[in-house]
């Protein structure tokens, strides 16, 4: 029975961590729904983070490799077929630093908000700034965007470190805000996501040295990692379809109802 639970709570970060409804507020209110008190929240949360991390950067492995080949290439030639890429490069680097700064200067402060209630909270926020773009389409490609936008999407990842607030539904408010195109706004979120992801990975395990594991919560772990990967990897290509079609509205309904439920009936 606790061996499903690590994987049931695997299949929730993965379903929820590409979509806009906070897969770390997920897990906190399945927490307390399932109440596995022996559960190390911190370690297993690295440990599927680290599966949807893996599922993430294999969807997008072949734009990745070529933003990577491009930069250096564009270094090395300053030719002006590689410069859209050398410049998008720039962007997810700059658009990491705002939540970068503040997640490690303000890691304890955050953690100390981790509640129920608190993820309530959140979710209505989420469905509020959901709701204010559900029907942008922008006009703006990847070679469009500036310095500006990628600063002003970055701090709007800052907001998503607040437990219940998307990181990815942040970042699309952002992006759309900024008049991107649906497509472009998506893939610049999770562009996003990688950095910011390897950094709080590097940092987890420090916390996951100094609190070790015991033998008997390693294949729990590992078990809701790899499923966390896989459900991540197709959540994220319906997500992409969801998104093609303009159907935010799904997500806005969806973090108002368990906003609600989260703050009336759960402790």
């Amino acid at each position: 029975m606790k061996l499903l639970m690590y994987a049931i709570l695997g299949i929730i970060q993965g379903f929820t961590e590409p979509i806009p409804v906070s897969s770390s507020g997920h897990l906190v209110i399945f927490n307390s729904i399932l109440n596995v008190k022996e559960l190390n929240d911190l370690n297993f949360e690295i440990f599927v983070n680290f599966g949807s991390f893996i599922a993430i950067t294999f969807f997008y492995r072949k734009e990745i490799l070529e933003i990577i080949n491009d930069f250096f290439l564009y270094i090395k030639t300053k030719k002006e077929k590689y410069k859209s890429n050398y410049k998008y490069a720039w962007m997810i680097v700059i658009g990491t630093i705002p939540a970068g700064i503040i997640g490690l200067l303000f890691k304890n402060s955050i953690e100390n908000f981790t509640s129920v209630k608190i993820v309530g909270i959140s979710l209505l926020i989420t469905a509020f700034m959901l709701f204010m773009i559900k029907d942008f389409k922008g006009n703006k490609e990847k070679k469009d965007m500036t310095l500006k936008d990628s600063i002003i999407i970055g701090l709007f990842q800052v907001i998503a470190l607040f437990p219940g607030i998307s990181r990815s539904g942040s970042t699309l408010v952002g992006g759309m805000s900024r008049n991107l195109t649906r497509e472009t706004a998506f893939k610049y979120s999770f562009m996003l996501y990688i950095p910011i992801s390897i950094a709080t990975m590097i940092l987890g395990v420090k916390d996951v040295i100094s609190t070790g594991i015991t033998s008997t919560l390693l294949f729990p772990y590992l078990l809701g990692m790899i499923i966390a990967g896989i459900v991540t990897y197709f959540s994220i290509k319906w997500f992409k379809k969801i998104m093609e079609k303009g159907k935010l509205i799904y997500f806005v309904y969806y973090c108002l109802f368990a906003g609600i439920i989260t703050i009336l009936f759960i402790k």
